[in-house]
């Protein structure tokens, strides 16, 4: 049975709710293994590409409100992933950066986010995945 979707057929926003709610559950699946969540995985990227990055900055930079992104960095020091160091340029800001495990644990993300792009090409087709990660990127 074809269920009609409506005037929804022609609402970008219900077919992206779709798909991210797809991409969302296979990436949770993917990093499974190490106990990451996408925004730990996010967190994790953005301060190991930026050492010394600050707490507001790292928020700006991935959307997240300041009180969520707190509680989050709790979490990753205290499984030893993350730590906040007293910064050289401001005493009342925090410099961020990855442990040792921290990077270790990185680098087995990075390699389980990996295969989690390549689950998405079969899905979407390459040109349009390419198509689409150009589109978003750039609006």
């Amino acid at each position: 049975m074809v269920i009609d979707l409506g005037v929804l057929d022609n609402h970008l926003g219900y077919f992206i709710r779709r798909i991210q709610v797809w991409v969302f559950q296979d990436f949770i699946r993917c990093l499974s293994p190490i106990d990451i969540s996408p925004a730990q995985f996010s967190v994790l990227v953005i301060i190991g590409a930026n050492e010394g990055l600050s707490q507001s900055e790292l928020a700006a930079t991935l959307g997240i409100e300041r009180a969520r992104l707190v509680r989050m960095l709790h979490q990753l020091d205290r499984r030893g992933l993350t730590e906040r160091l007293p910064s050289s340029a401001d005493g009342r800001r925090h410099a961020l950066r990855l442990t040792r495990a921290g990077q270790t644990t990185l680098k087995q993300a990075k390699a389980l986010a990996a295969q989690h792009e390549t689950n998405l090409q079969p899905k979407l087709g390459a040109d349009r995945y390419r198509l689409l990660l150009d589109a978003l990127r750039d609006a």
